[in-house]
């Protein structure tokens, strides 16, 4: 059972995992707007590598590709992600985890979006459980995933909101990394494992087995 090549676009990930690394870029903000793919820095943050390590644990063998957007804050630019995406696409990944929400809809990333698609990836991203929606979770077809307090480590809920299609625990053991963006990285994990027994899986057949897996069923709180 071959693991599927896991794409994350992140902060980058740091030396203590770097044995499930299969290849890594930065990419950072060049003249005229443009964006330059360079050597990855230092994971400055720590967000990539905590999300890293919960993708190698869940899924043994995991071939991981680093794409480095984040520096100094978790805030890049569209044309970063996109960027980003197409050298994922390039190196032949399978699914790719986004466990950040840029709040304005640019075509660079949603045309980057419906590249990886057309080439078979699958499109996991963060969007926020309350708020306006996030992108590129909002596209169509993406995976939308969130925080869900109610789940555990190995559990997941099917969510079918407005805000989101699926959830997973948020926490991540002995760090400060919380939220929808571990949600994220969590529910990548299962699809991946899912995806190392069924390599030719397509995004509505890991849907369905997503929701037959999931523990809970409809939002963690319902309007009254």
């Amino acid at each position: 059972m071959a693991s599927p090549v896991v794409g994350l676009i992140d902060s980058g990930v740091d030396a203590a995992i770097a044995a499930s690394l299969a290849a890594s870029r930065a990419f950072r903000p060049g003249a005229g707007g443009e964006v330059a793919a360079e050597e990855p820095e230092t994971d400055r943050l720590g967000h990539g590598t905590a999300l890293a390590a919960i993708l190698a644990r869940g899924v043994p063998g995991i071939r991981l590709l680093s794409a480095q957007v984040f520096s100094d804050t978790l805030s890049c630019s569209a044309r970063q992600v996109a960027a980003a995406l197409d050298w994922l696409v390039s190196r032949e990944a399978r699914l790719v985890n986004m466990s950040f929400g840029l709040r304005q809809d640019r075509d660079v990333l949603r045309l980057a979006c419906a590249r990886a698609q057309a080439a078979g990836v699958i499109l996991v991203a963060a969007s926020p459980a309350r708020g306006a929606p996030v992108f590129p979770a909002s596209y169509p077809g993406v995976i939308r995933a969130t925080g869900d307090a109610r789940c555990a480590v190995d559990e997941i809920s099917l969510l079918a909101t407005a805000q989101a299609d699926f959830g997973a625990h948020v926490r991540v053991d002995g760090g400060s990394v919380a939220g929808a963006s571990v949600g994220c990285a969590r529910l990548s994990a299962f699809a991946a494992a899912f995806l190392a027994r069924h390599p030719q899986a397509s995004v509505e057949e890991l849907r369905a087995w997503l929701g037959e897996r999931a523990t809970y069923h409809g939002p963690e709180r319902r309007s009254r």
